[in-house]
């Protein structure tokens, strides 16, 4: 298990943890019960769900999200069809709204995006206005299965690493993604245990 791979099922996970911890035996620390696989579904609804989260509390987004559905517009073509206005109407800020449209109007090809690497899908979709590269990683992560994903911009995993590793202060999301670049290519799991952590140590969940 030397070379990237996709999480598909929890001994792909229990392995990919066993092989993290001959690498790096601090998450050793991390109760296995805590570092779960938590896929998401890939897709338009997926990354649509990203947007609407964007500094927004879970419930708020839930709401939006619901209202959305019910709408119909969790499909590209409803989205292009409908205004500003009526996106607007159901929740969505002007520049929300603006880039679910972006969304939209990109067309992006899913089903390719399942057989490329990480750093390719980060490409693609942080081209699309309004998709960070935590959203990419985050993407890559949970919808994709990659095991090698690193979303080292999220504060959860930031504070997690500076508690597990006794550091001074939180690592930015330099210093993290050079200290996760041994972890390779388990970097995924190493997420998910230092989110696991995170619930452990500061009892909330670093994502939602």
């Amino acid at each position: 298990m030397d070379q990237a791979y996709h999480l598909k099922d929890e001994n792909l996970l229990s392995d990919g943890l066993a092989a993290l911890c001959q690498i790096e035996p601090a998450f050793a620390r991390v109760d296995p019960a805590r570092v779960t696989l938590r896929s998401r579904e890939a897709g338009f609804v997926a990354l649509a769900k990203a947007i609407i989260s964007q500094q927004v509390s879970v419930a708020s987004a839930n709401a939006i999200t619901a209202r959305l559905a019910e709408a119909g517009m969790l499909q590209p073509d409803a989205v292009l069809a409908a205004s500003e206005a009526d996106l607007r109407a159901l929740g969505l800020s002007r520049q929300k709204a603006g880039y679910m449209r972006a969304l939209a109007e990109a067309r992006i090809d899913y089903a390719r995006l399942h057989s490329q690497s990480t750093d390719e899908v980060v490409a693609a979709l942080t081209a699309v206005k309004g998709i960070g590269r935590w959203t990419a990683e985050i993407y890559a992560m949970f919808a994709l299965g990659h095991s090698d994903a690193f979303a080292a911009g999220d504060l959860a995993l930031q504070e997690a690493a500076r508690v597990l590793f006794d550091l001074p202060q939180r690592p930015d999301e330099r210093r993290l993604r050079a200290m996760a670049a041994p972890w390779s290519p388990h970097r995924a799991i190493a997420a998910r245990a230092l989110w696991g952590y995170y619930h452990m140590v500061k009892e909330r969940e670093g994502v939602a």
